[in-house]
């Protein structure tokens, strides 16, 4: 189908979708959630196909890991629409209800966006997630996948398309770019006649490259150069399984910590103990000058400046020591990429001025940032990670995909 075409269509089914009521859209969403399900085995065969491609192509391991399927992963996407299913519908929410003085009653209430555009790379639980969250809310979807997981995608958009249409619902409430161009990613973003906000998900260089060219309005999701601060009076056991945890639980995802920072007084007794653990994993150490005269040159490389800002996505961490909590936020405010970021901490105090101080969308005490998605937020599925400040900010759920419009009852009331 030729792009402006899909888009149209897109724009003219999405007021259908609009209009559907909360059990129709749970229904479909159960339905096409079993069709998954029923289906995986066709599923895993195309997905097989991106994959030798993929591995053919040099497709680094952790983008790999991002890229594959298998029935366990299915089994998961299937959950997270179920779980979408059963959340509360936002649409129609009346948030406000004001009399003015002049008699006009003026609310306010949740209402469909109307056409989402995703642009993202080869991640096919993507697809799934960006339906089943725009389907609930009353939104249209147009996806354009990565070139990695065409054949992935094309199958998983079929396979929902045909659910849909056993609940007679018009398939087209997701339509699937097919065209792996450049070109087409370029002229896709200029649909902004039809399509009212782009969402990206993937690396920086996709990310910026949407937010420059786009004349649709953008909600910009971050690359994750996440930090774990360990602070002087951290449980150093905790502060170990946490950032192995957070580094080395999945390594390829935006929410896996990239940068520790250390306090100094801690830094001599902490960092021998935590580089073994890291080490069995396979973890390699870029530290400042005093890490790498603790550990020494075979458990440690010297970092350069840009290490400090890096989203590896590989088997790398970046170690930086501190003399105070002061200089940590400073550090972490200035190389983090608004995301996700973590103290280690016993101190209060500590820890309430790093959660009112450090600048991300997602603050942690005492935990992994590997938490910082839709599922474990209890939104079912995210259509990203939003770094930016305006409209949606952290995992995006059902809200985030919602505006809002003012209704006004009046009895007869002209302006004077």
């Amino acid at each position: 189908m030729e792009l402006m075409e899909l888009c149209r269509k897109s724009k003219e089914v999405s007021r259908k979708i609009g209009m559907l009521d909360t059990e129709k859209k749970n229904r479909a969403l159960y339905a096409a959630a079993d069709a998954l399900i029923e289906h995986a085995e066709r599923l895993l065969e195309e997905n097989a196909k991106d994959l030798v491609r993929a591995r053919a192509n040099h497709m680094p391991e952790s983008l790999l890991d991002r890229l594959m399927l298998d029935e366990g992963r299915i089994g998961q996407i299937a959950a997270g629409m179920r779980q979408v299913a059963a959340l509360e519908d936002p649409v129609g929410e009346v948030l406000s209800m004001k009399k003015r003085p002049n008699g006009l009653l003026l609310g306010q209430k949740r209402v469909p966006i109307g056409v989402v555009g995703m642009i993202y790379e080869a991640r096919p639980n993507v697809t799934a997630d960006a339906f089943s969250l725009c389907f609930k809310t009353g939104n249209a979807v147009i996806l354009k996948g990565g070139s990695d997981a065409m054949y992935s995608n094309i199958s998983m958009v079929s396979i929902i398309q045909a659910a849909l249409e056993e609940q007679e619902i018009p398939k087209d409430a997701v339509l699937l770019i097919t065209d792996p161009s450049h070109e087409a990613a370029a002229a896709f973003m200029k649909m902004n006649a039809y399509v009212d906000v782009l969402i990206p998900r993937g690396g920086r260089g996709l990310i910026q490259t949407v937010v420059n060219q786009a004349t649709i309005p953008v909600i910009e999701t971050g690359t994750g150069n996440c930090h774990i601060y360990v602070d002087e009076s951290a449980d150093f056991q905790m502060a170990a399984d946490i950032i192995c945890n957070a580094k080395t639980q999945r390594i390829g995802v935006c929410n896996a910590c990239e940068s520790l920072v250390i306090h100094k007084r801690i830094a001599e007794s902490f960092l021998p103990c935590l580089s073994d653990a890291l080490n069995e994993r396979g973890v390699e150490i870029r530290g400042d000058q005093n890490v790498c005269r603790i550990l020494g040159p075979k458990r440690s490389r010297a970092a350069l400046e840009e290490d400090w800002g890096r989203e590896y996505l590989d088997w790398i961490l970046s170690v930086k020591t501190v003399s105070s909590l002061d200089e940590a936020i400073a550090h972490i405010n200035r190389y983090n990429t608004g995301h996700s970021e973590a103290i280690i901490t016993k101190d209060y105090a500590n820890a309430q001025r790093f959660l009112d101080e450090i600048d991300a969308a997602c603050v942690y005490v005492n935990a992994s940032t590997r938490f910082s998605d839709g599922f474990e937020f209890g939104f079912g599925a995210e259509i990203g990670i939003s770094t930016q400040k305006l409209h949606a900010r952290g995992p995006m759920g059902l809200n985030a995909l919602t505006s809002t419009k003012y209704i006004i009852y009046g009895n007869g009331q002209i302006r004077p």
